[in-house]
């Protein structure tokens, strides 16, 4: 096709493209982009914050409807703004939580109340490799595909089923060795 051919048949599917509006992409998209920026900066302002942010930045694109998977498009920005965002904010060790556990004579089941239960699967969840965490989180924020989470993450999509994988595989065993460590 040459290169005439082609920018006249890119200008008519412009032209009879269905025009998709940013108002539209909010209301079908803002409460997965919330979920995705709440799993990594774990902050309600933070993720407004960068729900927003994802949307201005929707905004200024311009040519909505030329995006293919608008959805998997907004977890990505969103995805990488929260990253960016949580950079710059302080974690709680995995030591601490530990550490506070291990005050209570209490059984484990009785000591580990539900907060602290989600505080140490964060920690966990936190402590794996990067490239784990990223998918591990993705997939279970809001039950991304792995077409999807692939997409956002621009690798294979085997990658991200072989990381989605070893990352449980690494979490059932540092949980394995935490409940250890506390008996």
């Amino acid at each position: 096709m040459s290169s005439v051919a082609w920018q006249e048949s890119l200008l008519e599917f412009e032209r009879t493209a269905p025009s998709v509006t940013v108002e539209e992409l909010v209301g079908q998209h803002a409460r997965t982009v919330f979920r995705v920026a709440f799993s990594v900066v774990r902050n309600h302002a933070d993720a407004e914050d960068v729900v927003q942010e994802t949307f201005l930045r929707a905004t200024r694109f311009g040519k909505l409807s030329s995006i293919e998977n608008p959805r998997a498009w907004l977890v990505k920005i969103a995805w990488r703004l929260a990253l960016d965002r949580k950079r710059h904010a302080p974690e709680e060790p995995l030591d601490d939580v530990v550490t506070t556990l291990h005050a209570s004579d209490r059984p484990i089941d009785e000591a580990l109340s539900e907060e602290q239960r989600l505080r140490l699967m964060r920690q966990l969840i936190a402590s794996l490799p990067s490239d784990l965490r990223d998918v591990i989180v993705l997939s279970t924020v809001d039950e991304m595909s792995s077409a999807e989470i692939a997409q956002v993450l621009g690798i294979p999509e085997g990658s991200v089923r072989t990381r989605a994988m070893r990352a449980r595989q690494m979490l059932k065993q540092k949980l394995a060795a935490w409940l250890e460590k506390k008996q």
